[in-house]
């Protein structure tokens, strides 16, 4: 059973997916043994990972991983939604105990927390169907406008290409920032912006679920691992979601969950 909790005019909700607490297979840090849950900090807006249907219901990779990794230590799942610039911020202040939001695995993040990777992500431009500008890559966003979450890998490369557009005497594209994912999306199809940047898997989601609306433009870019962070230092409990997560793939869930969502070609050895 789920539950979710949302104050009016919050920029954080929280969002509790509570279950029966199974037979531990992970033994849990003392910490979260001792509260009987894990939390979990995500941005939900981004699907397939992790997002709430037409019923309002959350699903996603991301969510079915967080969950399984809960069952596997015996203890509840929580979900904590958090705006994704402030979503490391979060984990540092202690308001969860990891992040489970399609994040990178960037060196200069492992400063600050340590990774399990899960799988492996890509860029994408999501853009008007029959792609109008006829944009296949970065290169091509000169003198356009895009969209994009705040904070994303997206943003910053996008910033780099505007360094490159100024030395080359080109136009640079016009980047509108978003506090959402799916805001940021809903701008491109009401017409505000040409294109929007997102990871492959939603580009390929909406792609799928509205083809008579989108396209996407050009091939995935910017491939990279992507991991549920934790506190950098804090051995055991990134020991506990590592071997939880591990077990998940030796006896075939994580293959499933994968399967489930349209994601194998993003497995991770």
């Amino acid at each position: 059973m789920s539950r979710v909790s949302k104050t009016a005019g919050c920029a954080i909700a929280l969002v509790f997916a509570v279950g029966v607490a199974h037979a531990s297979e992970v033994t849990p840090p003392a910490d979260i043994a001792k509260a009987g849950k894990i939390t979990y900090c995500a941005e939900f807006g981004n699907p397939p990972l992790g997002f709430y249907d037409e019923n309002q219901v959350l699903g996603g990779l991301d969510v079915d991983i967080g969950t399984e990794i809960g069952k596997r230590m015996g203890v509840k799942v929580e979900w904590k939604e958090t705006a994704f610039s402030a979503i490391i911020p979060a984990l540092l202040a202690k308001q969860c105990d990891a992040i489970l939001s399609q994040l990178f695995d960037k060196p200069q993040r492992r400063e600050v927390v340590d990774f399990t990777n899960y799988m492996y992500s890509s860029q994408s431009f999501l853009v008007p169907k029959g792609n109008p500008k006829n944009i296949k890559g970065l290169e091509d966003l000169s003198g356009l406008k895009a969209a994009v979450d705040n904070g994303t890998t997206i943003q910053s490369l996008l910033d780099e290409q505007n360094k490159k557009f100024k030395e080359a005497g080109k136009p640079e594209v016009t980047v509108t920032v978003f506090p959402k994912d799916s805001d940021a999306r809903q701008a491109l199809q009401i017409g505000q912006v040409d294109v929007y940047g997102t990871t492959l898997e939603t580009a390929a989601f909406f792609l799928q679920k509205a083809g008579h609306i989108f396209d996407i433009g050009g091939e995935p870019f910017a491939k990279i691992k992507t991991g549920i962070a934790t506190r950098k230092g804090e051995t055991e409990m990134h020991d506990a979601v590592q071997k939880a997560f591990e077990s998940m793939k030796a006896d075939g869930t994580y293959k499933k969950l994968l399967t489930k969502w349209g994601l194998e070609g993003d497995a991770i050895e």
